[in-house]
């Protein structure tokens, strides 16, 4: 299935109200930031969340889930997820799913990721 990055960002801010996205054009499609760090990328394949650790792999275990690839022979990317197709119809669960990957991410100049490079 095709989708619009614009009617993709639509559906990523009305699930996600409270969550501070800015948004930038990026080669055909868009990427979205939390405190300028990217999150999610927006495109033709659909809403792909960036996630860390554990939370990539948990995504990936969704029924429908897959490792995103902007082309078909690409190597798929090892941060980046396509939600389910059905989650883009439950603001709910794809609220869960911003807030877990955003959560698994380090952000610059916290604690976690301080320790993330020292360790």
């Amino acid at each position: 299935m095709i989708h619009d990055p614009k009617a993709l960002r639509a559906i990523l801010e009305a699930a996600a109200p409270d969550v501070e996205l800015t948004f930038r054009a990026m080669f055909g499609g868009i990427l979205a930031y939390v405190a300028g760090k990217p999150v999610a990328s927006l495109s033709d394949v659909g809403v792909a969340l960036k996630a860390g650790g554990p939370e990539y792999a948990a995504l990936l275990a969704l029924p429908g889930a897959v490792a995103l690839r902007y082309e078909p022979d690409a190597p798929p990317s090892k941060s980046y997820v396509v939600v389910p197709h059905a989650m883009l119809a439950d603001p709910d669960a794809l609220r869960t799913a911003i807030i877990r990957c955003i959560a698994s991410l380090p952000v610059a100049g916290t604690k976690r990721a301080k320790a993330a490079k020292s360790g």
